[in-house]
């Protein structure tokens, strides 16, 4: 009785699943069609091709694998279900998720700006 306790406490425990070292495999062949039909349909000058779009979310996926372990769980999670989210499968989306929250850590972890101030060479 014990054992299945414990393997049923395991079980409901999200937080002993080990986060992945490996960039997710995602389907992007579906949003690139997805995309190049939409692009054409609008009328766009500049559709992107299907190829065009391929090239793009394969070029992301060798970026992801040079930043993928050094990124931090929590980000490599959150971001990732926002890449995946509406159906639609994007590395470019995984990436610029990845790269805007360490844009954004960085700028939070640095020394606020000081306004000028007549009485700050006065102390």
């Amino acid at each position: 009785m014990k054992v299945i306790l414990f393997s049923l406490a395991m079980l409901g425990n999200h937080s002993l699943i080990p986060v992945s070292d490996r960039v997710p495999e995602l389907k992007i062949e579906v949003l690139c069609k997805a995309t190049s039909e939409t692009d054409k349909a609008m009328g766009l000058a500049l559709a992107q091709s299907d190829a065009d779009c391929m090239r793009d979310e394969r070029a992301a996926q060798q970026q992801l694998g040079t930043i993928w372990t050094a990124t931090r769980p929590a980000v490599r999670d959150s971001c990732e279900g926002e890449a995946v989210s509406g159906g639609a499968q994007s590395y470019v989306d995984l990436l610029t998720c990845i790269q805007m929250t360490d844009t954004a850590n960085a700028l939070a972890s640095t020394t606020p700006l000081r306004g000028a101030s007549k009485n700050r060479n006065k102390q």
